[in-house]
Order: structure tokens, then sequence, then C-alpha cells
């Protein structure tokens, strides 16, 4: 027994000898630059290629299968003198007796010079996409194709040779390698350069270090990047389940978008995949982005269907006015530009390819919190879907600056104007003020058209208080839906100034000029506090109750005003008449009548009116009011006058029928005859809103007909006293008439 084993041994022995004699014979005897005319043409026959050796080929047999290719490219047969891949070196061996154990044992794997050519052309046909296809024959018949094993032969002869097989490579490194892709029909192109890849020792389910590094470019926009990749790599097959520990990405990137400016970037944390659950994670998750720093989580799921992704994200606090300006984005010029400058975010997130959620959402923007959900339901449509809620907003401080702007000079003319008649109209017996003619609207666009054409929205804000127009609005609620160009406010209200109000409204952007229908009701709103937060003196003090029922079109202030039509009911209660003293003007009127001189000031500096009321019906910016009444002490008044919105001017007619002197100790002047009870007083009110009733003066020849009337009453009854019944009824009644107006 002993001496079969003896025998077994030395043929084993005497075997192993010739192959390393066969190996060295033929790596010293055999030369394989000998044969790269039918290397080449073997590529040609099975791979479809043609191989451009130009260097020489090394290669050892024994006890490593090496091979070293030097200055080799690749290309299609169908263009081959445009290779798509080249290198200058690639060389690798393996350890021949472990393969009979189906063990795979390498030595270093080296690349150097490697570059991809890969192009597209206006077909969309790639330039490899013919590689390891047959030739088609001669004649121009499809070549016969080989019969397909049985799928699932094929795949369980893979699944047992991918099982047996154990990987063992001492390294891989590629050096100055590069990748282009060039897009025929888009007209983009894509570069990856200056690649260099090393790793450690690649042994299945241990630690392998990796390192990455390249410049990636693209023409459209023209974008460069830097960036590096570390960790440790570990997997294992037959769980189908790979792991980045420890993996840092930075770099930065600058180019087109970013107007001179660079982003210093950096992400980390642990990423796992799982083939086998279809899953993949990225635990610990830290960004950075110049100053900006996140931390987070992210988990994708059913990779081999349609993908869908949760996680949470954490933003520190961070200026983003700052962070914008550092990576080139111009910010549009914002009324106020200390905003933006603190941001803060905490939200959980999910999403699939063309969507994104953001659940959870815990923000501080400036000095405002907030908190609900936002999202992008389509990608493709833009759809925006909100439901938000926060403490206050001012959301005056981030309109647009050149609309303010463009409002503050328009105002500025204006103001002129009106200071100009104000100077005049002190006095009650100056001449009548002259209407303005200075616009008071800008004509800045307001609407950006474009974007609103595409948006899909539906979203929903409640706050604490809303500062809008200068407008405190409190307990302020939104709801807006928009698509296809058509926006709808289906509720807007809140409480203003311990009053409310609510309105809903259309905005249709689908024809070059946008249209605006919209419905308002306020109540018990302080009309004063409103006139006050717009800069404006108020003439009047009061309640305010309105309904409204307009339209419009255009797309600015002055565009609004110009096209405005519709009706409104107004109601003002427990009003106040600030700084117009009727009182006095109506008495020095009855004293004019009287023919006697007042003895002093009549009234306060203000007069007060139990009511105001009346319609509006808007044409073109001008809105006619037939109907305005109003309930003062002692006092009717009525009106018929337009109010020109365009200029913010009136010019009414105004009739004061006196109801009696109420007064203890009345001026002997001013004395309310019987005769003038039931009496209407002209006034005509003429010029700037702002002037209020200072723009108001006696109506003289409404006066003159009132005392040509109150002279032929005073002689009919002259008439009744001397002629009492001395004549016939028919005969007075005859006379009296000749002195009626």
């Amino acid at each position: 027994m002993k001496a079969f084993g003896k025998i077994i041994g030395i043929v084993a022995l005497v075997l192993l000898l010739l192959i390393v004699a066969a190996g060295f014979v033929l790596t010293h005897f055999f030369d394989p630059n000998d044969y790269k005319d039918e290397i080449r043409q073997l590529a040609r026959d099975k791979a479809n290629l043609e191989l451009n050796l130009k260097g020489d080929i090394g290669w050892s047999l024994f006890p490593w299968l090496g091979l070293e290719l030097h200055d080799t490219s690749v290309a299609s047969l169908q263009t081959p003198d445009k290779p798509f891949a080249d290198a200058q070196l690639l060389a690798m061996s393996v350890r021949v007796l472990p393969l009979l154990r189906k063990e795979v044992q390498m030595s270093d794997i080296r690349a150097e010079g490697l570059t991809l050519t890969l192009d597209r052309d206006k077909n969309g046909i790639g330039n490899w996409e013919s590689i390891g296809k047959p030739l088609p024959p001669a004649n121009g018949t499809p070549a016969a194709q080989p019969a397909p094993a049985p799928n699932e032969q094929v795949k369980a002869d893979a699944q047992q040779t991918h099982q047996a097989m154990k990987l063992d490579i001492d390294s891989l490194s590629v050096k100055n390698a590069r990748i282009d892709y060039a897009d025929a029909q888009s007209g983009k192109n894509y570069s990856v350069e200056g690649i260099e890849l090393t790793t450690g020792a690649i042994r299945e389910g241990s630690n392998i270090p990796v390192k990455l590094s390249a410049y990636l470019g693209t023409n459209q926009p023209v974008i460069r990047a830097r960036t590096e990749l570390t960790g440790n790599l570990r997997f294992d097959r037959a769980l189908k389940r790979y792991q980045l520990e420890d993996a840092k990405l930075s770099g930065e990137v600058s180019g087109d978008p970013f107007h001179g400016k660079t982003a210093n970037y950096s992400a980390q944390g642990q990423l796992v995949l799982d083939q086998a659950a279809q899953v993949a994670e990225w635990n610990g998750l830290k960004v950075t982005i110049n100053q900006l720093r996140a931390l987070g989580e992210l988990k994708a799921r059913e990779l081999d269907k349609e993908p869908k992704f949760d996680g949470g994200l954490s933003l520190a606090p961070f200026d983003l006015r700052e962070f914008l300006e550092g990576i080139g984005q111009t910010l549009p010029e914002m009324a106020d530009a200390t905003t933006l400058t603190k941001l803060e975010l905490a939200t959980r997130f999910s999403g699939t390819r063309n969507s994104l959620a953001l659940n959870d959402i815990k923000l501080k923007l400036d000095d405002s919190a907030f908190s609900g959900n936002l999202g992008i339901a389509d990608f493709g449509k833009q759809a925006i879907r909100a439901q938000l809620s926060g403490d206050k907003l001012n959301l005056d401080r981030y309109l647009p600056a050149k609309v303010k702007k463009a409002q503050e000079a328009t105002n500025s003319a204006r103001k002129a104007e009106v200071d100009a008649t104000a100077q005049s109209a002190i006095k009650g017996d100056t001449p009548l003020p002259s209407q303005p003619t200075q616009q008071a609207w800008s004509d800045a666009p307001l609407l950006p058209i474009a974007r609103l054409r595409t948006l899909d929205l539906d979203a929903g804000l409640s706050l604490g208080q809303l500062t809008l127009d200068k407008l405190p609005i409190d307990n302020a609620v939104l709801k807006l839906r928009g698509q296809g160009g058509l926006l709808n406010l289906d509720d807007l209200r809140g409480e203003l100034y311990d009053g409310k109000f609510n309105a809903t409204a259309t905005l249709d952007v689908r024809q070059d000029v946008p249209t605006l229908k919209a419905k308002k009701h306020i109540a018990d709103v302080p009309v004063e506090r409103m006139l006050e937060s717009q800069g404006q003196k108020p003439p009047v003090k009061g309640l305010l109750d309105l309904d409204a029922d307009i339209t419009t079109q255009g797309n600015s202030q002055k565009a609004w005003i110009d096209n405005l039509n519709g009706t409104a009911h107004f109601v003002l209660t427990q009003g106040v008449l600030l700084n117009a003293n009727l009182e006095q003007q109506l008495c020095q009127g009855i004293a004019t009548l009287n023919r006697k001189s007042l003895t002093g000031e009549h009234g306060g500096k203000d007069t007060p009116f139990r009511e105001l009321q009346g319609n509006l019906v808007f044409r073109n910016g001008v809105a006619s009011n037939p109907d305005l009444k109003a309930s003062i002490p002692g006092l009717t008044v009525k009106a018929d006058g337009d109010l020109d919105l365009r200029v913010l001017g009136m010019d009414y007619r105004v009739g004061v029928t006196i109801e009696g002197d109420k007064s203890d100790m009345p001026d002997p002047a001013c004395e309310v005859n019987k005769r003038y009870v039931g009496i209407e007083w002209p006034l005509r009110c003429r010029g700037p809103l702002e002037l209020g009733a200072k723009a108001c003066r006696l109506d003289k020849d409404g006066i003159g007909k009132i005392a040509a009337r109150l002279a032929g009453d005073r002689l009919n009854q002259k008439i009744e006293e001397k002629l009492g019944d001395k004549v016939s009824p028919e005969l007075k009644d005859a006379l009296k008439g000749l002195f009626k107006k």
C-alpha cells in the first residue's frame, strides 16, 4: 500500500514537472505577438469587434495565467476607424491551481490610460450596441441564432457557478482613465476624466478599502465638478448584500448655473444594498454644501419595480440668502433685504421617481414658524401640494421691491398734487378744489404669467397673523387651487382690526391678458385704520360693511383699476367726518340767508354721523354712487356722484336737509327758522379723496335758488296776511303762484 502511495506521489510530481516545463517552453518559445492577425480575426468573427493591438502582448502560463496588453484599442466593425475604447495598459493574472478548486486568486488588476468614447447618433444608436452580435451574412439574410438554453437551466447554472466561485484579488488599480459620452440627438456631452481608482485586497466577507477620484463635466449647461469617494466595501454574493461603510463623498462644483461661484460639498454615511430584499439604505447621512449642514437617513425599497423611498432630514439654522449668493443664485429684489437670513428645517420625506412629499414639517423662516406637509405630486407637471400652518408672516417683506418702488414713485407725484390742492382748501370759503389728474397706481407687472400657466397647485395655509399690504390680518386662512392656467381662490378669510372679512376669486391666465373675478365681504372693519395702514390720512372714521362682486383684467395695479367693473354695497356705521366742521359751513349758509353774522365757531373739528351707506357701480375704474345716504344728528345727507379710482378723486353733489337745531343756546344767526326745516341745502364735493369733507363747498347756484324760493314764500305769507278773506281763494292762489319758482 505504501508502495502504491509512493507511485501516485511520483506520478503527480512528474505531471507537475511536465506542466511547469510546458509552461516554460510555451512562454519562452511561443510568442503570442506572432498571432496578432489571428487574434484580430477571432475578435471580428466572435465579437464583431475591430481589435487593434499596437503594443506587445505579454503573457504567462504557470503558476500564474497572466496577460498584459499594451497600447490597445477596440472599435465596432461598422466604424473601425473610431475606437470606443483604448488603453495604454491592461494587466491581470490568475493562479492556475486554485481554478481547479473553483477559486479565483488574482494578483493586481491594473488599467492605465483607459479611455471609453461612447456616442449615440441622431437615430439613437450607440457605437457600443453591436458588440457581441454576429455580422450579417454577405447575402443579406439574417444570421441563424443559436437556440437559447432554457431560462430556468441558465439561471440554475449561473447561480451554481456564482455560489461556487470564490474571489481573491490582491488589488484593483485604475489610473488616468476617462469616459466621454455624446448624444447627437440632444447635443449634450458628458465626461468623466482623471479617474483614479485603488482598492485593497478584494475578498468576500472582508472590508475592502476603496478610493475613487474623478473630474466630471457637461456642456448643457457647462458644469465642472471634482469629486472623491472613500470607504470600505463589503459584500456577500450569496446573500446579495453589499455595504459601503464609512463612505465619504467630497468635492466642489462650478459652472454656468453658479455664475462664477463654487459650491464645496461633502456627504458621508453608511450605505447598504440588499438585492434579495430589493432595499437600499443610507444611514448616518451627513451633508454639507458650503455653510449648509444637514443630517438624515434615506431608505429605498422595491428597487426592481417602481422604487419608493422615505427618510428624515434636518437642516441646521443657516443664512439662506448668503448660501444662495455663495452658489451664484441671485434672489429677486425684495422689499426687505434682511429676509431669508435664517432658515431651519426638520421633516420626514417620502417619494418616488416622479414625486416628493415632505411630512411633519417643522420650519423656521426668519421670525416665522410653520408646520404641516408640502410636496410635489408630479415633477413633470410641477404639481405642488401644501397644507401648512404658521404663527405669523409679514408677506410685505418678501414682495418684489420694484413694485413697491414704482408705487412710491407714483404716490410721490400724486402726493405733490394733493398737497397743493389741500393748501388751497384749508378754508371753507375757497374755490372748489380741482379733480386730481395724477395716476394713483403702479404699472409694474405683478404676476409671473408664464409660471402661473404651468402651475398645478392645491394649497392650504393658516396663519395666526398675516401682514399683507400693511394690513395685520389675524387668524388668516387661505385655500388655493390652480391648474392649466386657471387659479381658484376658494377661501380667503380672517380678522382685521376686530372686524372680519372673506373673499373668493378666480384668476385666468390662459389668455394673453389675465382676467380676475372676485367676491368680497367685509364686516365691522374700521375704515380709518385700513387707510392709515396704506399711509393715507383718513378723511372719515367708522365701521365698514362691504359686499363686492367685481371683475378686471391686466397684470398691474393700474391695469386692474382701469379695467375694474362690477358692483358693491357698503354701510359705514358709527362714523365721523374727520377735520370737517360741517355744522360751521351750514351755519354760515343759514346766516347768509338770515342776513346776519355768526357770533362764534360752531361744532367741533369733526362731524359725527350715525350711518353712511350706498351702492356702487364700477365702470372701467370709475365708481358711480347714485344713492349715497348719511344720517347726521340734526341732518340728513343724500348724495349722487362718482369716485374715480384711477386718480382717487371724487365729484359729488350733496343735499343736506336740516331736521332742526338741537343745541341749548343756538346762535341767532344760525337759528333754524321754521322756513328752513325740510329744505335740502346743496353742497358740491370735488377733489382728492384724501381731503374728505374739506373738498366740499356750498353750491352757490343752489343756494340762490333756495333764497329765491324762500323770498317767494315770504311774499306769499305777506299776501296772505294782507288779503285775508277779502278776496277769493282762487285769486290768492293765482297771486302766490306768481312768486313760486
